[in-house]
């Protein structure tokens, strides 16, 4: 049996209330495992894209500043990101928004202790909050960058729910086969984001890895130390994931009244705004970071890298232009 605080606590779960789901068992695990650690960079679990290089935030906040210019510039308009990790995304994304004359408020939706220090030391002036339900009734210029990934999914084998047991001195599964996944965590939330914007204006960009048409299969993955773990290993002491249903992240802001855009590669999004022209521009001013930043660009544009897997999705107030490389 997995010797981990959170372990135990699993244990003694499932022996007082029966097995788990699956949707059950990755809240718990993803919920401890933010609240008790950094999980960024090379001392932790893995990497996201604003830690590859500063062009990404650079060009998620050129694509809110320019949809926010043509929008009539709402001085009312305020700076949202979900899951900001160390706040590299929100830092890069609010230098070309500051610069486009943006002077709005910065509001941080997180959870975890460690992460919410860590983002107060690079975004001072920021105003965190646990959940969408408090973020102030103006419109949002947000940004989502695997932030839907990590909230947790049902698994269903036919008609039947797969759940998590105690079996052979640790964790299992209760049954196998062709597996659906279905996330009500993620509609919730695109429900809210989308109703809020709807009432009050705006456009989230949303970033993460993910599929435009029915998968059928088990995406569930478990990362520890930048290699790939078993799910069941560790409870606790790996981030847990899951590829995200963008058809239904865009019906659900249909449905709230919102304007979805369709989903596009992150590859094709980056190279649309123009990040061969920002990475020649940073190589001529730092030519003794090169090939650094030609690798960066490869790493978030390649296929065979985070270009094709990772895809982005806007939603905007009808009334709003669609986001740059990303029309309806």
């Amino acid at each position: 049996m997995p010797d981990t605080p959170l372990a135990r606590a699993l244990v003694e779960r499932i022996r007082k209330e029966g097995p788990l789901t699956v949707e059950a068992y990755m809240e718990a695990c993803n919920a401890y495992y933010y609240a008790t650690r950094d999980p960024l960079g090379s001392s932790g679990d893995f990497v996201t894209a604003p830690e590859i290089h500063q062009m990404f935030g650079e060009l998620v906040g050129a694509a809110l500043a320019d949809v926010w210019i043509r929008a009539g510039k709402p001085a009312d308009a305020v700076y949202v990101e979900l899951g900001p990790g160390r706040g590299t995304l929100a830092n890069d994304a609010l230098r070309v928004l500051r610069r486009a004359g943006f002077e709005g408020e910065v509001h941080l939706v997180e959870t975890s202790p460690a992460l919410r220090e860590a983002q107060a030391k690079l975004l001072p002036e920021a105003i965190f909050h646990d959940d969408l339900a408090t973020l102030p009734e103006a419109p949002l210029l947000l940004a989502a960058n695997e932030f839907f990934d990590a909230l947790p999914v049902r698994q269903f084998i036919g008609e039947r729910e797969r759940h998590v047991i105690l079996a052979a001195g640790g964790f299992a599964f209760d049954r196998d086969g062709p597996i659906v996944e279905r996330s009500p965590a993620r509609v919730e939330v695109a429900d809210q984001l989308a109703g809020h914007i709807a009432r009050n204006g705006g456009a989230a960009i949303i970033i993460d890895y993910g599929y435009t048409e029915e998968e059928v299969g088990d995406t569930l993955q478990a990362v520890r130390g930048h290699r790939f773990s078993y799910v069941l290993d560790h409870p606790g002491e790996q981030d847990l994931t899951a590829h995200v249903d963008f058809a239904s992240l865009a019906d659900a802001a249909r449905q709230a009244g919102a304007t979805p855009s369709r989903a596009v590669s992150q590859g094709t999004w980056l190279e649309t705004l123009g990040i061969a022209a920002r990475a020649m521009a940073l190589a001529a001013k730092n030519p003794q970071d090169t090939e650094s930043i030609s690798a960066a660009r490869r790493r978030l544009c390649d296929e065979g890298e985070m270009g094709r897997l990772f895809k982005v999705l806007a939603i905007r107030v009808p009334s709003w232009p669609d986001v740059a490389g990303l029309g309806s």
